[in-house]
């Protein structure tokens, strides 16, 4: 299970850094320039903030890794798995899968009544804002749980543990988000996994990067909670009775049908890549 003398292991420990020192500086800025803070402890998301604190913490996480690659990892900034050369096909198909994912949900739902279609509400403005937010929320994430500490885990243990590792900690850093609950959890830890696997053969991030941007936004455009924040949706819908079908409160990730979902395709996507990767 562990690969002799090889430090990945150490080396993923630095995602601690990578995670809360972004946070804590971009902070900092943002009350600096005037923004109220205390809409980001709330499960309503706030666009504009939501924007300017996760870009500020992507800049400040950017620093940090490129010193933690240049100096303790000793590779390129892009071995991280950046390299777009020939994944143009490897992208389009993860956004349209979070797509059909997100139809799937919503249609599912809508015919066995466990969500009331209201009404469709249509603002360009706040489509583009949510597209620039699940970007860099999905990049952020992406660059820092499978793009470094994955990587340096599968440096020192199979990946399968490696996978697993990865997974628990990207459940723990959403266990405090609104609404969370225990069947949102496993959906996150098996959400690592759905992320996770095509890096495992092909050390690239612009397939997971892809899918859990499109995972995010078509599950906020469809109406869902993402992890519990409730954002900008196009469907509005209401929930007749919250319960493990609908995923209530938390969104779509705290259903059933999220975890048959996350696991079939991660077998899908398991056995694609370990043919094509």
């Amino acid at each position: 299970m562990l690969k002799n003398n090889n430090k990945g292991w150490l080396k993923s420990f630095l995602v601690f850094p990578l995670i809360f020192i972004p946070q804590i500086f971009a902070s900092i800025i943002l009350i600096l320039l005037g923004f109220d803070l205390n809409s980001v402890t709330t499960s309503k998301i706030d666009l504009t903030t939501m924007v300017f604190l996760e870009y500020s913490m992507i800049f400040f996480m950017l620093i940090i890794l490129y010193f933690c690659m240049k100096y303790i990892d000793k590779e390129k900034f892009t071995s991280i798995g950046l390299d777009f050369s020939g994944r143009f096909v490897e992208f389009i198909f993860g956004i349209f899968l979070g797509f059909i994912i997100m139809a799937f949900a919503f249609s599912t739902l809508i015919l066995f009544g466990e969500i009331v279609f209201e009404r469709v509400i249509i603002d360009f403005n706040k489509i583009i804002m949510s597209i620039i937010l699940f970007i860099g929320v999905s990049f952020y994430e992406e660059v820092v749980f499978r793009g470094y500490m994955l990587k340096n885990l599968m440096q020192s243990f199979n990946p399968f543990v490696s996978l697993f590792i990865s997974s628990i900690l990207f459940c723990l850093i959403h266990s405090s988000n609104p609404n969370v609950n225990y069947l949102g959890l496993i959906n996150i830890f098996l959400a690592g996994y759905f992320l996770g696997i095509s890096y495992v053969y092909t050390k690239n991030l612009w397939f997971p990067f892809a899918l859990h941007f499109s995972w995010n936004f078509f599950q906020s455009m469809f109406g869902f909670n993402v992890s519990g924040l409730d954002s900008y949706s196009i469907i509005d819908f209401s929930t007749p009775k919250n319960n493990f079908f609908n995923g209530g409160e938390f969104g779509f990730e705290s259903s059933i049908i999220s975890i048959v979902i996350l696991i079939s395709g991660s077998i899908i996507i398991w056995n694609y890549f370990k043919k094509n990767g």
